[in-house]
C-alpha cells in the first residue's frame, strides 16, 4: 500500500494530479523553458494583483509589466495575521498552513492551497528518486528535532509511522545517546538517512573514533540526505567515508518548496520546476552568473498567498553553466544576515568561522562542535564541545587563525560545554551576532 500517498490524499493534497502536472514541466524542451518561466511569472504575479488585496496594497500601483520593478517581499512585510494575507477565494480552512522555524528571526506564518502542497512533495518525491529512495517503502532513519510538548511530541511520532522512518531526536547528542542511536542502526534495515547536518556531521565524528563504518553496521544503507544547515567540503567527505555511502545535500524553505537538491552528477541543482529562482545585487537587479547575491524565490503556483520575488535571506551564487531549465547553484554562502561586523568597519560572512575553526584545529581537533558568538566589535566568545579544555597553544592557534581571517586584532574568550543549544527543531547556527 501506498501510505504517503494515501496520507496526502486524504488529507485533501492532489498528489496525482501534482506529479502529472510536474512530469509535463520536466518534458518542455530547454529551447522553450523560458517562454514557460515567463509566462508562469505573469499569471502568478496577475492572480494576486486581482485576487489578494494584501499584495495589491503593497504593490502600491507598481509597473508589473518589467519584472525587476516588482518590489522584493521580505519577511518584515509578512508581519500581519495570516488570514489578512490569503487571496480572496482561500480561507485558512481551506489550504495548508505551517510555521518556520525562526532559527533566523521571527517566526512566519504562511500558507500554501492544496495542489501548491502536493506540487511540493511531488518535486520532493521525485529528487529523492533519483537516488533510488521511495516514500511509499523506504526506511528512513531521520536526524530532527522534535516538539517537547505532549501534544506537538504525540503528532510528530504519528507523523513518523505513517511516513515510514524512525526518529533520532537531536537535541541530546551525548556519547550515550550516540551509543543508543548505533545500536539502532544494528537492528534496523535503514534505506537512508535524512536530518540536519551538524547532527549527522557529530554522529560521524563518533563513528570515527569507534573507526566503524556505518554501511558495514547497516548494510541496507543506500545514501545520506543532509538539510537545514551548510554543508562544508570537508564534512561532506567525513560523513562519506564514515557513513559509507553517498551524501546528497538540500536546500529548501519550509514557507515555500525545495529549492536546490544535489544531482546525480554532483552538481547542486536548483529547481525550476514550481519556483523561479533568481539572484540579485542592492538594487534587486539580477547578476550574472557566478557573481554573488541576495537569492529571491517566486512560487509559481501557490495561489492562496503571494511569494513572489521573496528575499529567502541567504546569499548565494548561480554556477556558469545554468540554464533557465537547469539552474546549478555553485555556492551558497548562508545566511544574509549572519554576518560579523568588525572594527575597521568591513563585514565578514558568518561561515568565515568555520574555516577558521578548520585552519586552526586541523582534522584531528578534540573539538566535536562549536559557535562562535559575537558580542561586540572586538569580542568574540567560541563555546565548543570537547572531552577537554583547549589549551594555551591551542588557543593561541585559533587566536591567530581568527585575526588572518578577519584582517583585525580581535578578543578571543573559550568556554568548554557538555553540549550545545540547539533550537527547538534542532537547527545549530555556527555564528550568531549580538550586535
Amino acid at each position: 500500500m501506498n501510505l504517503f500517498d494515501f496520507t496526502l490524499r486524504i488529507k485533501g493534497f492532489p498528489i496525482a494530479e501534482a506529479r502529472k502536472r510536474l512530469k509535463e514541466i520536466q518534458q518542455i524542451p530547454e529551447a522553450s523553458f523560458t517562454d514557460y518561466i515567463e509566462n508562469a511569472k505573469a499569471e502568478i504575479v496577475q492572480h494576486h494583483l486581482t485576487n489578494t488585496p494584501f499584495y495589491k496594497q503593497f504593490l502600491d500601483s507598481t509597473d508589473v509589466s518589467a519584472w525587476e520593478r516588482i518590489p522584493i517581499l521580505r519577511k518584515k512585510d509578512l508581519q500581519i495575521p495570516l488570514s489578512d494575507r490569503l487571496s480572496k477565494d482561500f480561507s485558512l480552512k481551506k489550504v495548508y498552513t505551517g510555521k518556520t522555524s525562526g532559527s533566523s528571526g521571527t517566526p512566519l506564518h504562511y500558507a500554501k492551497d492544496h495542489f501548491c502542497h502536493a506540487l511540493t512533495w511531488a518535486g520532493i518525491m521525485d529528487r529523492f528518486g533519483w537516488y533510488g529512495i521511495d516514500f511509499n517503502t523506504s526506511f528512513q532513519a531521520r536526524f530532527y528535532g522534535i516538539p517537547l510538548e505532549f501534544k506537538g511530541y504525540q503528532k510528530e511520532r504519528l507523523k513518523d509511522r505513517f511516513s515510514n522512518r524512525y526518529r533520532f531526536p537531536i537535541f541530546d547528542l551525548s556519547e550515550e545517546k550516540l551509543e543508543s542511536f548505533l545500536r539502532v542502526f544494528r537492528r534496523k534495515k535503514f534505506d537512508y538517512i535524512n536530518g540536519h547536518t551538524s547532527s549527522i556531521v557529530l554522529f560521524a565524528k563518533f563513528l570515527q573514533r569507534k573507526n566503524l563504518v556505518l554501511s558495514q553496521v547497516c548494510p541496507s544503507l543506500k545514501t545520506c540526505i543532509v538539510t537545514s544547515e551548510m554543508l562544508f567540503p570537508d564534512d561532506k567527505k567525513l560523513l562519506e567515508k564514515q557513513l559509507g555511502v553517498s551524501v546528497v545535500n538540500e536546500y529548501g524553505a519550509s514557507e515555500l518548496d525545495l529549492l536546490a537538491f544535489t544531482n546525480t552528477k554532483g552538481q547542486f541543482q536548483c529547481n525550476s520546476e514550481s519556483v523561479f529562482f533568481e539572484i540579485v545585487d542592492e538594487d534587486g537587479k539580477s547578476v550574472p552568473y557566478g557573481v554573488p547575491g541576495t537569492i529571491l524565490v517566486t512560487m509559481l503556483y501557490n495561489k492562496a498567498h503571494p511569494f513572489i520575488r521573496y528575499e529567502v535571506g541567504d546569499l548565494g551564487v548561480l554556477d556558469k553553466t545554468s540554464t533557465p531549465k537547469k539552474p546549478i547553484l555553485k555556492q551558497l554562502l548562508g545566511r544574509a544576515n549572519d554576518n560579523a561586523i568588525l572594527t575597521n568597519g568591513t563585514t565578514v560572512p558568518g561561515h568565515t568561522f568555520y574555516y577558521v575553526a578548520k585552519s586552526a584545529m586541523g582534522e584531528n581537533s578534540i573539538v566535536q562542535e562549536f559557535v562562535m558568538e559575537q558580542q561586540t566589535l572586538e569580542n568574540f566568545s567560541l563555546t565548543y564541545v570537547a572531552e577537554r579544555d583547549l589549551d594555551t597553544t591551542e588557543i593561541d592557534m585559533l587566536q591567530k587563525a581568527l585575526d588572518t581571517y578577519l584582517g583585525v586584532s580581535v578578543k578571543l574568550s573559550c568556554k568548554r560545554v557538555e553540549m550545545l543549544d540547539r533550537s527547538h527543531r534542532g537547527k545549530l547556527k555556527q555564528f550568531i551576532s549580538h550586535l
